[in-house]
């Protein structure tokens, strides 16, 4: 797999857009979802660990695209900007998976027989 500076640019967005949904509802008291208020927040919540990982990847996507804008004005070099998207790539990538396991389970839950 080649890694692309569009690519990247576009992983970033993408992830910025991803998180913005997160971002407005936690600002809510039932995290946006409709839900009866319950503690959403603390070290050991699972919303907690959610926006820990987005916001790391959302880091990571932030530190990929100063290298590349140093590295443009001659200030970095080639391989501190490949080793920077590969990490946020593989940062997105892991927050998808996730993703795309929460909704997994969370589609088993609905299946289940009460």
């Amino acid at each position: 797999m080649t890694i692309t500076a569009t690519g990247a640019a576009n992983a970033y967005a993408a992830a910025q857009r991803l998180t913005k949904p997160i971002a407005d509802a936690a600002g809510k008291a039932d995290g946006g979802l409709g839900l009866p208020s319950a503690p959403m927040s603390g070290p050991g919540s699972f919303g907690a660990m959610v926006e820990k990982a987005v916001t790391g990847t959302l880091d990571t996507g932030r530190v990929a695209e100063s290298k590349a804008m140093a590295m443009a004005e001659g200030k970095a070099s080639i391989v501190d900007v490949v080793t920077a998207v590969a990490e946020t790539e593989l940062a997105v990538e892991t927050l998808v998976t996730v993703r795309d396991k929460v909704i997994s389970a969370y589609k088993d839950i609905l299946n289940m027989p009460i």
